[in-house]
């Protein structure tokens, strides 16, 4: 059921009604890769302070990495957003707040002795409260889903040309606070609602995509060399090319994720989609301890082979350390307790968008 106000509403395509839809967890599977490689990445190039080749596919990724992962998360949306407040609030607000206040502590954990050798113990416990107001390190992405969808659902009777326009100036603005949340807010909320509002064209797409491959392919051809080539030049950054080349980047990976689909390859892709919320939750830890390893072994002299090694340990540790967790009885870390849910589960599968 779509909400009032979004394409399907005034006779747009509708979005299907699936438990899972096969490209969806290729998009997602591609679109957590990206993160953990641009950390991975990142973080190598600035310890050895030299970047390698892995620095090209990460700028090459950068102006819709975020984008199409926001995008997504919000493809999921119209068939939900009219439940009753304390279910609403269970499965998009109560389910990412659980994850974040676990995982924080985990990380903060692991970071806390370097803390205190640079400010002492003291301020180690204000930098831990800290981190529930500004997000810590790298999940500052699902400290953000929860404000999206509250945001969405107080704003539905609203216009949503009117909401997508102010989405949109906020992220051509550059809006630069210094506080996460809501310098991140005004950067993508553009890309979650209109993921929400255009749902139906976005599954039009990828249907048109299964459909005519050969026409995905040299579409897919050409935003690669345009996105390349706009990166390259710089002419990226620009505000409207940006807000641009984000959505024609999100537009490319649903493309690829259904071509990947109907051809039945890399179902490794796939598995990390399903997956994706026990990746990013987890990869910092093997992505840190291998990176550290590397550079402090030189078993590996180029900067992006180091890179490239970092980002799969990075993807393959977190699935391991997920099934060390099923296996040691640790399901909280990966599985909400029932402890923790404020309205009733749901016997069934469970929408891609509340993963």
């Amino acid at each position: 059921m779509a909400s009032p106000g979004t394409s399907a509403a005034i006779g747009g395509p509708k979005a299907p009604d699936a438990a899972r839809v096969d490209w969806v967890d290729y998009a997602k599977g591609i679109c957590i890769i990206m993160v953990v490689m641009m950390h991975s990445v990142l973080g190598v190039e600035l310890a050895a302070g030299e970047p390698g080749f892995m620095h090209l596919l990460v700028a090459f990724a950068k102006p819709f990495r975020m984008p199409d992962f926001f995008l997504i998360s919000g493809l999921f949306l119209p068939l939900v957003i009219d439940r009753d407040w304390r279910t609403y609030l269970d499965r998009k607000a109560v389910h990412f707040a659980y994850f974040y206040v676990v995982w924080v502590t985990i990380q903060f954990g692991f970071k806390a002795p370097a803390f205190a050798a640079e400010t002492g113990w003291r301020d180690v416990g204000l930098l831990y409260l800290e981190s529930f107001i500004e997000p810590f390190g790298t999940l500052w992405f699902i400290y953000l889903l929860p404000v999206f969808f509250i945001v969405t659902k107080l704003t539905r009777r609203w216009p949503p040309l009117a909401i997508w326009l102010i989405a949109a100036a906020l992220e051509t603005a550059r809006i630069t606070t210094g506080w996460t949340a809501i310098d991140e807010f005004c950067a993508r909320f553009v890309y979650f609602y209109s993921g929400y509002l255009f749902a139906p064209y976005v599954f039009a797409l990828a249907d048109r995509a299964r459909s005519r491959p050969t026409l995905a392919l040299a579409a897919l051809t050409t935003w690669a060399l345009v996105n390349a080539g706009l990166v390259a030049s710089g002419a990226g950054e620009w505000r409207i090319v940006s807000l641009l080349l984000g959505f024609a980047g999100a537009g490319a990976i649903i493309t690829s994720g259904t071509l990947l689909a109907r051809a039945g390859w890399c179902n490794f892709l796939r598995f990390c989609g399903e997956h994706s919320i026990v990746i990013y939750l987890a990869f910092f830890l093997p992505m840190a301890a291998t990176r550290t390893l590397l550079l402090h072994t030189s078993v590996i002299s180029d900067i992006g082979a180091m890179s490239l090694i970092v980002t799969i340990v990075g993807v393959l540790g977190s699935l391991a350390i997920w099934q060390a967790a099923l296996l040691l009885h640790a399901d909280f870390l990966f599985e909400r307790p029932d402890a923790f849910w404020i309205a009733p589960k749901k016997p069934g599968p469970v929408l891609q968008a509340a993963e």
